[in-house]
């Protein structure tokens, strides 16, 4: 239990009044869950939080990126790669999350049984720094297909336009082409940047803070034993 939470138990308890064991440990139990408790919880809502973005990701891989290159030139076939980079994304999240579920769970399993709390706090933190290595590999991976996307969508539209006016490629002014990189790149950068930091704060709060906190737990633990 941390300390803090522990306070604030302890100080709503009746001063006149006393507690046996079995109320005591009601109170607490109340209160405050452990780090592992906590990630299986974590786990749980993080099965629905993907559940989401896998099914935003293909709605716009196969329904609104679509509508867009039908509009655009009245009918732009989506390039293969393109697709398969979108599902390959797509599916590397989901993997990724599934191979660190069934991980985690094997080490708790088996920890419940043979291994001590030292070990068992390795393990876990070993656990969560794989997850967390691909976590990021992932996301690199869908900030590339996203970016890949916006750029093709990018370049069609402003192709399309042009050959709207009558005109060839080669006509076009370099700073009107000068104009449509600089704000392309700056929304790609403002729209690639928020999803980082948005499902990096995710992934932070669901399960990244608990590997400090688990090497501070087995922190105190060693100093324990010596």
């Amino acid at each position: 239990m941390e300390l803090d939470i522990l306070k604030k138990t302890w100080s709503k308890l009746p001063k006149n009044g006393e507690l046996d064991e079995n109320q005591l440990k009601s109170m607490l139990g109340k209160r405050t869950k452990s780090l592992t408790d906590r990630i299986d919880r974590n786990i749980k809502i993080g099965f629905v939080i993907l559940f989401v973005l896998i099914l935003i990701f293909a709605l716009d891989d196969f329904l609104l990126t679509p509508f867009v290159f039908e509009g655009s030139m009245h009918y732009a076939e989506i390039p293969s790669w393109l697709i398969f980079l979108g599902v390959f994304s797509n599916a590397l999240i989901f993997f990724t999350f599934i191979y660190f579920v069934i991980k985690y769970y094997r080490v708790k399993r088996s920890c419940d049984m043979v291994c001590n709390l030292k070990e068992t706090l390795n393990k876990i933190i070993d656990t969560l720094k794989i997850y967390q290595t691909m976590f990021y590999l992932a996301l690199f991976t869908l900030l590339l297909a996203i970016g890949l996307g916006f750029v093709t969508g990018l370049y069609r539209g402003f192709l399309d336009s042009v050959n709207q006016n009558g005109m060839a490629l080669a006509e076009v002014q370099t700073n009107q082409i000068l104009v449509v990189i600089l704000i392309g790149l700056f929304v790609l950068l403002m729209l690639t940047g928020a999803v980082f930091l948005i499902l990096r704060w995710g992934f932070r709060k669901l399960y990244g803070n608990y590997i400090n906190k688990l090497k501070l737990t087995l922190k105190e633990l060693q100093e324990i034993e010596e």
